[in-house]
């Protein structure tokens, strides 16, 4: 599909029945939801996505939040007749929920599965880098799907899941990345997003897998903050935990009572 402006965006729609629009980690990455499409294919009608510049979207920019917001709001216009549930992921959680707050009527259901919450990066991301355990050596496939694999707590087949997130592999867009990435540390540390929260009349369900190695006490005061939330922690699950819990993942979802 075309945004407003022009870029050419990768979308994969399938599935029946109320939308639901995935928006995949990163930034930088792309979508890796075909697992979840299939998991939600008999209850959702599912979109899929590339982020602009990512994966098999166009890549050029701007690289910027309010473009990102504006362009999910190009993909639910085009394939979820203007309104949507939207399931966000790591740092597509942070973009699903600035969607809701800007455009609460357009949003049924937000599903903010393991974010990183609305505080000042320093509450998880030093945690993060001690219980990673490494650095990424290199941009390359082989470097990435190394660094991929201390993400998940299953030792026998960590390199198998990791092996999975990265095909099909596409290039990581370093740019969108490290432009969004600092854009969003800055407007944590610079706006009440907790004031906003407060407002969100949008029902919310957070998704956390207890072995994520981003510490899940970064998303609590995103819990406090939230009129209409429901918190589920699947016991042993990491940062994909639809990965490691398909079941527990699906019944959390499937099983919230306010769809």
């Amino acid at each position: 599909m075309l945004t407003r402006d022009g870029c050419r965006l990768w979308t994969e729609v399938g599935g029946d029945g109320p939308p639901l629009v995935f928006c995949h980690g990163g930034p930088g990455l792309w979508d890796m939801a075909g697992d979840l499409a299939t998991m939600f294919a008999g209850h959702h009608r599912t979109v899929r996505w590339d982020q602009r510049g990512c994966g098999r979207s166009e890549r050029r920019g701007p690289y910027t939040l309010d473009q990102s917001l504006q362009d999910l709001d190009d993909v639910i216009g085009e394939h979820a007749g203007g309104g949507a549930t939207l399931l966000g992921h790591s740092w597509g959680a942070h973009l699903a929920l600035e969607y809701a707050l800007g455009h609460p009527d357009r949003v049924r259901r937000l599903v903010y599965v393991a974010g990183t919450g609305i505080g000042d990066e320093d509450t998880w991301k030093p945690a993060f880098r001690r219980n990673l355990g490494g650095v990424l050596s290199g941009w390359d496939r082989a470097s990435v799907v190394r660094l991929w694999t201390a993400e998940f707590p299953d030792r026998e087949r960590a390199a198998e899941h990791a092996e999975a997130m990265a095909t099909p592999w596409f290039d990581i867009n370093r740019e969108c990345s490290a432009t969004i990435n600092a854009e969003i540390a800055r407007r944590l540390r610079e706006t009440d997003l907790a004031a906003r929260c407060r407002e969100l009349r949008v029902p919310v369900l957070v998704v956390d897998g207890s072995a994520d190695l981003r510490p899940r006490s970064a998303v609590d005061s995103l819990v406090a903050a939230l009129p209409d939330v429901r918190r589920v922690v699947l016991d042993g699950a990491s940062h994909l935990p639809w990965v490691e819990d398909p079941d527990g993942f699906s019944g959390a979802v499937l099983g919230d009572p306010r769809r």
